[in-house]
């Protein structure tokens, strides 16, 4: 008897340190799972930024859809489903639609003075506001149908050329001089020339930009190994581009603020910023550096994603010479042989319009989206997820998905003939403008630019690749940035059709 009592008071304290511990963990539900990293730098040394979305893949395969990494001394998610997406995006949207302070995002949106990269606020919420209604608004999408297609009619014209001649055309080339035009005709109302340094310098601080938005800092990660950056000569080149495109800005700003400007036939968006600063109808007090960081989100999300879209589009394409021929002959049947399809005559083509929706699952603009930051601690799919946790949503994992795709990695637009899902936002199968609250407000003219380029570029020319290259022989390789772009121009052959 006495043996039993001593084991039951030997016990019972254990067993009501289990029971306790249990409890706990009810009320305290785990991290996800997640490799292991090392102190102080954890899981830092595992991420290549020129191909995370793929590592983050990779990893989601030994991890699960929703994993933990520890970088440096923040704390992130990895969100790789669909039903995840949703839970981040729609469920616990308002927890999770900050913005992680990233020195290099920060400092080339003047401090979050835009729609991107601004964390949740009062000020976001009415930057976002001031913007959607008045700049990137259906209504005003519209009015610039005409500039979208000028430029679309100059950029046939000059492939026209090349193929009169049978010379090789540079479609990377090509296709970024004509988003960037457009955009610098909508944004700021002014058109550069076709060839010179102007317009060179011009990409070359489109691209650094870019680069410099994706780039790892240690500071951004590890505070006190910020000298790092500043040794690596980081700081320096964040430090000269920001230089170069403020520059450009207020060249910009001033020519708009010149008495002697004409007139415009069309306001541009700075003509619109102007009025909105002058009415003060908004609680922000608008300033220049407001209006600057607005004319970033502009130039460096319109014009990258139209123009590498387009290219991956034509890749897609190049490799299936069936979807090739028969969105084209949907095209040209129902277009009625235009020598010119406007953005009236793009809305009759199902097929083309199911082409774009796949193109848009397999060849996203930005395969990663922006990076969102907890607000506050929540519990996503039973897991504790912290405060002022990077969240990273991979869309490049969500759509090959093959729980929700059926052969995935196929370039297969009839999937989407007898399918409603869309990329508005509200089904997280495809999400490459994202959703909820952060959802990209560029979205309209996004498409209508995309539509309407590639349209006529299947509508006016037969395509083929260079004498000895077979479709096999394209690359796939990318430039980092926050938008994929192809590393190597893509060259390509016209032939006139009409």
């Amino acid at each position: 008897m006495v043996p039993l009592l001593l084991i039951l008071c030997l016990t019972l304290p254990v067993l009501l340190l289990f029971f306790f511990q249990y409890r706990r963990n009810l009320k305290n539900p785990p991290l996800p799972p997640g490799p292991r990293g090392l102190p102080i730098i954890g899981n830092l040394h595992q991420l290549n930024s020129s191909s995370l979305h793929l590592q983050l893949w990779q990893l989601s395969k030994k991890y699960g859809p929703l994993f933990f990494l520890q970088l440096g001394l923040r704390p992130a998610i990895v969100i790789s489903s669909s039903k995840l997406a949703k839970e981040v995006m729609k469920d616990h949207d308002l927890e999770c639609c900050g913005r992680p302070k990233l020195l290099g995002q920060q400092k080339l949106s003047y401090n979050g003075l835009e729609m991107i990269f601004s964390p949740y606020s009062d000020f976001w919420r009415e930057i976002r506001k001031l913007c959607v209604v008045h700049v990137l608004s259906s209504r005003r999408v519209s009015r610039f149908s005409s500039i979208r297609q000028f430029e679309v009619k100059q950029m046939i014209k000059k492939i026209s050329n090349h193929a009169s001649s049978s010379k090789v055309t540079n479609l990377n080339e090509v296709l970024m001089r004509l988003t960037s035009t457009m955009i610098c005709r909508i944004a700021f109302g002014r058109r550069y020339e076709d060839e010179g340094t102007e317009r060179s310098k011009f990409h070359g601080m489109l691209n650094e930009c870019q680069a410099m938005m994706a780039t790892f800092f240690f500071s951004d990660y590890i505070p006190f190994l910020g000298w790092i950056d500043k040794l690596k000569g980081l700081h320096a080149r964040l430090e000269r581009i920001y230089n170069e495109l403020d520059k450009f800005y207020q060249d910009v700003i001033d020519e708009h603020m010149d008495p002697k400007r004409k007139t415009p036939e069309n306001e541009d968006f700075i003509d619109v910023l102007f009025q909105l600063k002058k009415q003060r109808s908004f609680s922000i007090d608008l300033t220049n550096d407001h209006i600057k960081a607005v004319l970033m989100d502009m130039l460096v999300a319109a014009t990258d994603t139209t123009a590498a879209t387009t290219v991956w589009a034509m890749i897609a394409l190049l490799k299936n010479p069936r979807v090739m021929k028969k969105v084209q002959e949907e095209i040209r049947s129902l277009g009625g042989k235009k020598e010119f399809l406007e953005e009236d005559d793009i809305q009759k083509f199902p097929y083309f319009k199911a082409m774009i929706k796949e193109i848009l699952r397999l060849h996203l603009p930005a395969p990663l989206l922006v990076q969102r930051e907890t607000n506050e601690a929540c519990i996503i799919d039973g897991y504790k997820i912290p405060a002022k946790t990077i969240v990273y949503v991979n869309a490049w994992a969500i759509h090959r998905d093959p729980e929700v795709w059926k052969d995935p990695e196929e370039f297969l637009p009839e999937r989407f003939l007898d399918n409603t899902i869309d990329f508005r936002g509200l089904d997280f199968e495809l999400i490459p403008f994202g959703a909820g609250r952060r959802i990209c407000p560029g979205m309209p003219m996004a498409i209508a630019s995309l539509d309407l380029i590639l349209a006529n570029l299947l509508n006016s020319f037969d395509w083929e690749l260079p004498e000895g290259m077979e479709k096999e022989d394209i690359d796939t390789e990318m430039l980092p940035g926050l938008t994929q772009h192809k590393k190597n121009p893509l060259y390509v052959l016209a032939k006139c059709s009409i």
